[in-house]
């Protein structure tokens, strides 16, 4: 300070006590020249600190006053005796006795240490009344002290220069200068190694720069010291979507805290995304356990309703998601969102819309905007109406969804779905190109563009969005299938079975591309070559239900085989047991094979599954007319005809609905 120069002018003895009072010094004269008074002001600092030492604020505070009349040219005193209200709490004269040092010296460390504090921690609004937490700085105020500290730290002051610095280095982050955050936090952490904000700022500084793969390297050479910052880099796995190692490294920080309940819902979500029946099957138990101890739990209540359904577990997928509806006293939409969700995997959708229906209308009546809510909903309660055959139903609750979320182009595509399976092609059409305007690199929008002009009767302007997809989308299987669903659809088989076998050579290891050549195969009824593309996705991937049941339909429609068809089919639904499409490849089997007992238990239940299956519906029909059922043949023909109308023989159907009904005019 200016007033060192004076240290060996003066004595450092301890003041006798009677000075310690604030009294004059014995002797001192009025008319005491310049160094003298510099003198004298520096004894009183001197005494100040030793007051402050012992507790005498008030004596501290009247030396350091005295110090400022005897010399005012000296930055430092104004400055000491800001900080010694700062630490009494005692903002406003805090921030009189610092902004006087810096009118003497606008660069003094300790003065702009005491402001750039204030200001950092909404120390102005406290002074003008406004009661607010810590921290709780404004905009400007966080400026005003980055501004104030970075000159406190330009010349170092000892320890306070630790907290200041650390000060500045939060206030970086929360500004967004991470730039100059990283390198100062980095050197504060170096040094404190037991400060745990500090590695947390850091990693945040990295995050917000966008530096998540330095902040991975940093945290993964610091946690065999702190374990504590296992949780945040397992943080930073996730935002890498490194979902194994953000598993096993969950998995150490919870052997480190084994009751930590959020942790370990965090080591399950990480175990659902990292894939694999044996992780799903560890989260599930550790959400198990989660949840028995904390039975109201929404998230992990959620992910364990997930992992069940994920696992094929529906019953207690949807025991689990009931669970979270009553925790929440039914306003969970998490909860109806799981729900449906186990209720659509057990093929349940009368269910689906008897759950969904209700809580929708319910909570379009809360205040609030819930268009987020609705929109997790609406599509689900719109494929339950679906299913059931309610197309106006269907199209109402995806138009409603459309129109909350016209961006998202799932929905946009579940809407022109819609609308095909209603029959409201122009609609379809319509929508879909609005929304390739906006997409026009989206392969899923143009394969239903291309579709609902198929149905509309514009064959060729369909392939020829089809066409033109291929060739954008060069390097991606779907594209070359969708074409070749259309070219057969639009009875060009031997274009789609070029196309696919183009795509082989392209991608040779991809097994949907030849399940695709199978299908095609069997539509030309080119049967030989079908069941051979089959078994070689089978042999390639003996799990792969749909090429399972269509092998086992396909010898089944043809009345050949039916053990072996019976063989297959049963595989699929080993591997996906509610399904209805596959109960009706088993119950045709068993329906060709003449075993009408077993044949009416899939049968049924495919029926009452897929109410608006045509094919399904007409293979009921023919079973409950050879068990002499007539009106109940009857009725499910009927359904066939007002059904989806895919591969079925129309007039054959009316000719059978004839037969029955003179069958009955006999009784």
């Amino acid at each position: 300070m200016k007033l060192a120069a004076l240290v060996m002018a003066v004595s450092l003895a301890v003041p006798a006590a009677g000075r310690a009072q604030g009294t004059p010094a014995r002797g001192l004269q009025p008319a005491a020249t310049a160094s003298q008074k510099m003198a004298q002001a520096y004894e009183q600092f001197l005494l100040a600190r030793h007051l402050e030492d012992a507790d005498d604020v008030t004596g501290a505070i009247a030396a350091y006053r005295r110090a400022m009349d005897l010399d005012p040219s000296a930055a430092d005193i104004p400055a000491e005796l800001a900080a010694l209200y700062l630490r009494q709490d005692r903002l406003p004269e805090a921030e009189s006795a610092a902004e006087a040092a810096l009118k003497i010296a606008p660069a003094n460390p300790e003065a702009n240490r005491v402001l750039g504090l204030i200001y950092a921690t909404g120390g102005e609004n406290r002074r003008q009344g406004a009661q607010r937490p810590a921290g709780a700085a404004s905009a400007e105020n966080v400026a005003k002290a980055i501004g104030h500290l970075e000159l406190a730290i330009a010349r170092p002051i000892a320890e306070a220069d630790l907290n200041a610095r650390a000060t500045l280095a939060r206030l970086y982050v929360r500004a967004g200068s991470f730039d100059k955050a990283i390198p100062l936090l980095t050197d504060l952490v170096r040094g404190q190694s037991g400060w745990l904000e500090g590695p947390l700022l850091l990693a945040e500084a990295y995050l917000g720069s966008g530096r998540t793969k330095d902040a991975i390297d940093w945290l993964e050479g610091q946690v065999a010291d702190d374990p504590r910052l296992l949780p945040t880099l397992a943080d930073f796995y996730e935002r890498e979507r490194r979902w194994t190692d953000a598993a096993r490294t969950y998995g150490l920080a919870v052997q480190l805290a084994p009751r930590n309940a959020e942790l370990r819902t965090r080591y399950a979500s990480a175990l659902l995304n990292s894939g694999g029946r044996d992780a799903m099957r560890q989260a599930r138990d550790v959400l198990r356990d989660v949840t028995s101890a904390r039975s109201t739990d929404a998230r992990a209540l959620y992910l364990l309703s997930e992992a069940e359904r994920r696992l094929g577990e529906y019953q207690a997928a949807e025991a689990t998601a009931r669970r979270l509806i009553a925790a929440q006293n039914g306003r969970s939409v998490y909860g109806f969102y799981a729900l449906a969700a186990a209720l659509e995997g057990r093929r349940q959708y009368r269910a689906t819309v008897d759950a969904l229906a209700p809580a929708i209308a319910d909570i379009r009546t809360q205040p609030g905007d819930h268009a987020a809510d609705l929109g997790l909903l609406l599509p689900h309660l719109g494929f339950g109406y679906q299913q059931l055959g309610q197309h106006d139903q269907a199209v109402a609750a995806f138009d409603e969804a459309h129109r909350l979320q016209p961006n998202d182009q799932a929905v946009t595509g579940y809407l022109i779905e819609a609308n095909l399976a209603a029959k409201r092609l122009g609609a379809a059409v319509e929508i879909a190109r609005q929304a390739r305007e906006g997409h026009p690199d989206d392969l899923r929008l143009a394969r239903l563009l291309a579709q609902a002009l198929h149905q509309d009767g514009k064959v060729d302007q369909g392939i020829s969005v089809l066409e033109d997809a291929v060739k954008a989308h060069a390097d991606e299987p779907p594209a070359y299938m969708a074409l070749a669903q259309l070219y057969s659809d639009a009875s060009r088989g031997d274009q789609a079975v070029r196309v696919l076998q183009d795509a082989q050579i392209r991608f040779p290891s991809n097994n949907a591309i030849v399940f695709e050549l199978g299908a095609v195969f069997d539509r030309q009824k080119r049967f030989v070559d079908a069941e051979a593309a089959f078994q070689v996705v089978i042999a390639r991937e003996p799990d792969h239900a749909q090429a399972l049941n269509y092998l086992g339909y396909m010898l089944a429609e043809r009345g050949e085989r039916l053990d072996e068809s019976v063989g297959y089919v049963k595989r699929a639904l080993q591997i996906d047991p509610d399904n209805g499409s596959y109960l009706d490849s088993l119950g045709w089997a068993y329906f060709k094979a003449n075993k009408l007992d077993l044949a009416e238990d899939n049968l049924r239940r495919a029926a009452e599954q897929l109410v608006t299956n045509s094919v399904i519906q007409d293979h009921y029909g023919d079973l409950l007319s050879k068990l002499g059922r007539n009106e109940d043949a009857i009725a499910a023909w009927t359904r066939a005809l007002s059904g989806d109308g895919d591969s079925i023989d129309r007039p054959g159907i009316y000719g059978k609905i004839r037969t029955a009904r003179q069958r009955l005019g006999r009784r």
